[in-house]
């Protein structure tokens, strides 16, 4: 036992030398020795065409398809916004012509009300003119109603004013000779 023992230990000592001689041999990174370079290679060309294989059988038809419906739904989008936009145009020159036409049937509507006021208001001028000049003219019949009572007075206060103050002086006054003087003075 003590023979497998040393012997085991001599073997381990002996891989232990050899790969220190490879250390030693090969000191650096593992990339850069010229030694692995075929295999490095062949590996990635496997990988690139594994990778070329996925890429072009599985993603990018994926990738293709997700990208189509993009841009169909961005033309179907798009064409909806041009009708849209149409729409909203007729709209708006439907509401500006309906616009127009309010306005004007309001503008109608203000100027048959200005001629029926205008009628109201020239059937109620005449009306008041009617009533005024009426009444003017009764109003001028009592002035004329009142300046013949007023003479009439007038000429009744004279005649009686003039008869006392005759009467004053101590003369005796003759009802007719005073009339006819108090008729003449008022005529003119």
């Amino acid at each position: 036992m003590a023979n497998t023992t040393t012997e085991a230990a001599s073997e381990a000592a002996g891989h232990a030398a050899e790969a220190a001689g490879h250390a030693a041999e090969s000191a650096g990174m593992p990339q850069l020795d010229f030694a692995t370079f075929p295999n490095q290679i062949f590996w990635l060309v496997v990988a690139l065409i594994v990778i070329y294989f996925i890429l072009s059988r599985i993603a990018l038809p994926r990738i293709g398809g997700i990208i189509a419906d993009r841009q169909s739904t961005i033309t179907n989008d798009l064409a909806a916004a041009e009708d849209l936009k149409a729409k909203a145009e007729e709209a708006e020159k439907a509401y500006n012509q309906a616009l127009i036409d309010a306005r004007a049937e309001a503008n109608k509507i203000v100027a048959e009300a200005r001629s029926e006021i205008q009628k109201d208001l020239d059937k109620a001028t005449a009306k008041a003119d009617a009533e005024i000049a009426a009444k003017a003219a009764e109003s001028a019949k009592r002035i004329e109603e009142i300046r013949a009572n007023a003479a009439k007075d007038v000429a009744e206060v004279a005649k009686s004013a003039a008869g006392d103050i005759v009467a004053a002086f101590g003369a005796k006054a003759d009802a007719k000779t005073v009339t006819a003087a108090i008729t003449e003075r008022l005529k003119g």
